[in-house]
């Protein structure tokens, strides 16, 4: 076989990778959908002809294979522990004075990041090689999903260093050091639909007659457990790192440091993060993230405070279910109050019926909100929604509205409990409760 095949192979795997980490990461393409296409088809086409050549990294590779039986459970070697949450400015004061109190000292500093509201993962790469993709589950074992891993566009096979960056995006931090690839590396994070994608995703359900998600972490956790790898691909995933577990050899000194050199291995990272120097910047950072949070393509619902130097973290240390050194400021919830004009059952493509509010248009998050879903009679019942009511709805972490709550003083007095429906409402037919189902 030619050498010149093998090399061009090799080329077009690097320069596909390449364009993937500019299209999916950096959100800069530098060439159009129909030139990358020709680099794919072209790759696609000289694998086909020499399978010995095939690589399990090969970005030919993200999809393929027969759908799972189920999820193996793996281990976490470093357990992915869950955060405590913080709802004021006095509570993150507070936790400011833990900090220093178990520090025995005031200098250190912080990253604050936006907290990605999606599902936690954790990825593990050996000797470069995207090796396992794992969920969270009770933080000390997760399912297996590697295969699903594999489909999400931003996340790389094979890591390759970057080219030097002069600054990163951490306010004041400087990095033009080298990095070398550790022999392995664990980088967890938040997987997600970005809000553009999820809109098109329920447009698309509700044309061909499916039930709409609710929300976009909702539709991303249904799809890293779909068993067939080829449906999660459709579904446009993205992920971005914001942590490590177990790195042989260590690479980093800090978690600023940390987020630069995964950037420089060609990870995603969140790009929402920045250095406070003392706990007032924090709660500035946070107020700022608050009034501007809508203007991102994905869903936050708070951030994230870090103690930057990772031996400060090390002496700080962990209760049983969370680190002592980080905690989680969440955003309050939005709400708005509208009336209930109409109740309406819509019918699914599988013949469920779900119950849907018809609602006064109102202004929330940024956008109008004319309607909302009841999710099942049995919620439906549960909250007595009744056409006339004046309700709340809310929108944290969600696209598609939730009403909350009645507000049954303003309740006028001739309103009827909506009835359980009968029949379906498209065909007249007669109509069935699934037995332990809703």
């Amino acid at each position: 076989m030619s050498k010149s095949i093998e090399k061009r192979i090799e080329e077009l795997r690097a320069e596909i990778r390449r364009h993937d980490y500019l299209y999916y990461v950096e959100n800069m393409p530098a060439v159009s959908d129909r030139e990358y296409d020709k680099l794919f088809a072209e790759l696609k086409e000289l694998e086909a002809q020499h399978p010995e050549l095939v690589t399990a990294d090969s970005p030919t590779q993200r999809v393929s294979g027969e759908p799972l039986e189920g999820f193996e459970t793996v281990h976490h070697v470093v357990a992915m522990l869950s955060m405590d949450n913080t709802y004021s400015e006095e509570e993150l004061r507070g936790f400011d004075t833990r900090v220093a109190k178990g520090l025995g000292t005031k200098k250190y500093r912080y990253v604050v990041e936006t907290k990605i509201d999606g599902v936690a993962v954790s990825l593990r790469y050996e000797n470069g090689l995207l090796v396992l993709g794992a969920t969270r589950g009770d933080g000390e074992q997760g399912d297996d999903i590697t295969a699903n891993a594999r489909t999400i566009q931003s996340v790389p096979l094979k890591l390759a260093v970057a080219a030097k960056r002069k600054k990163t995006k951490a306010k004041g931090s400087l990095f033009d050091t080298e990095v070398e690839i550790p022999d392995v590396l664990e980088i967890r994070g938040e997987v997600f639909i970005p809000n553009s994608r999820f809109r098109k995703i329920n447009e698309e359900r509700e044309e061909a007659g499916e039930p709409r998600f609710a929300n976009p972490r909702n539709a991303t956790a249904g799809s890293l457990k779909q068993l067939d790898s080829r449906i999660v691909a459709q579904r446009g995933l993205r992920f971005l790192g914001y942590a490590i577990g177990q790195v042989e050899p260590s690479i980093f000194e800090s978690h600023s440091d940390m987020l630069a050199k995964l950037q420089l291995l060609s990870l995603p990272v969140n790009p929402g993060y920045e250095i406070a120097e003392n706990i007032d910047e924090v709660i500035a950072v946070c107020n700022r993230w608050e009034k501007q949070k809508d203007k991102l393509d994905y869903q936050i619902d708070g951030m994230v405070v870090k103690v930057d130097d990772l031996a400060q973290q090390r002496t700080l240390g962990a209760t049983s279910r969370a680190p002592r050194w980080c905690i989680a400021y969440k955003f309050a919830a939005e709400r708005a109050e509208t009336v209930v004009k109409d109740i309406r059952i819509q019918v699914g493509k599988t013949g469920a019926l779900t119950p849907v509010a018809d609602l006064e248009p109102v202004q929330l998050a940024g956008t109008t909100v004319s309607r909302a879903s009841l999710h099942n009679f049995e919620e439906l019942a549960r909250k007595d929604v009744r056409i006339g009511d004046t309700v709340l709805v809310e929108k944290a972490g969600e696209i598609i509205p939730q009403v909350v709550e009645v507000l049954p003083d303003k309740r006028p007095t001739e309103s009827k409990k909506f009835p359980v429906a009968k029949k379906c409402p498209e065909c007249k037919g007669p109509v069935e409760k699934d037995e332990n189902g809703v």
